[in-house]
């Protein structure tokens, strides 16, 4: 058996269904459309507003096709993270714990809904991302990092360098980086700042609840061998 195939494939929630979404969309759309050319008279506002919601289901189904089927790949040596635009990995050494990003304020307190990620080595990781992917990634989690400042920053006393990520940054072992690999540092130093953790795994990614995928991150990192096999056999 390869190393592929001892492997947990974790599938995206918002990938489900694109090709019965698709389906449905053209299959409508054909229905009405052939309806309204041998029915006679004018179309009705019914028919738009079905035709419109075809097209609609179409998009959809068709934005869901380009998603990578499998979001998460985790085997016995790494976890890796397929995106459309690309792919980031973690070394199973270099994977410290993770949790669900929290942050308090007095008896008020928000959760992100996000599993987050604890590296033991930011150089390992900014070394094999490519910057396509790190740019994707500054874009779209960019509302979960905005929720934490926001949190902290109440009074509207929020340090300049929080909301706009600098394009140079010089790691603690004394590695330099620049471009869209420095944004994406100075924003994992920033969530680790406000968080205690680097990455964050959005809700959207899981095929399961935060709570539980974070928990299966924490077993995987204690046995990985004997964690891998458990959901293989399941």
């Amino acid at each position: 058996m390869d190393k592929l195939n001892k492997a947990v494939k974790y599938r995206a929630q918002g990938a489900r269904y694109a090709i019965e979404i698709l389906i449905v969309g053209a299959v409508g759309l054909a229905f009405i459309m052939l309806f309204n050319l041998l029915r006679p008279g004018e179309i009705s506002i019914l028919e738009i507003f079905l035709v419109s919601l075809c097209i609609a289901a179409i998009f959809v189904g068709f934005l869901k096709t380009q998603e990578p089927y499998y979001s998460l790949v985790l085997s016995e040596s790494e976890l890796i993270y397929c995106h459309k635009y690309g792919a980031w990995s973690m070394s199973w050494s270099n994977f410290h714990h993770s949790g669900i990003p929290k942050v308090e304020d007095g008896l008020d307190h928000l959760e992100l809904n996000a599993v987050g990620v604890k590296l033991n080595d930011i150089d390992e990781f900014l070394t094999s991302i490519a910057p396509r992917i790190a740019g994707k990634l500054l874009i779209e989690q960019r509302n979960l990092f905005m929720q934490v400042v926001q949190k902290h920053c109440k009074n509207g006393n929020c340090p300049s360098e929080w909301l706009i990520e600098d394009t140079h940054y010089t790691s603690l072992k004394g590695k330099s980086y620049t471009g869209l690999i420095a944004m994406f540092a100075n924003r994992t130093k920033h969530l680790q700042l406000l968080t205690g953790y680097d990455l964050l795994l959005p809700a959207s990614v899981l095929d399961r609840d935060i709570w539980a995928f974070s928990a299966n991150l924490n077993k995987w990192k204690r046995q990985p061998s004997q964690f891998i096999a458990s959901q293989i056999n399941n």
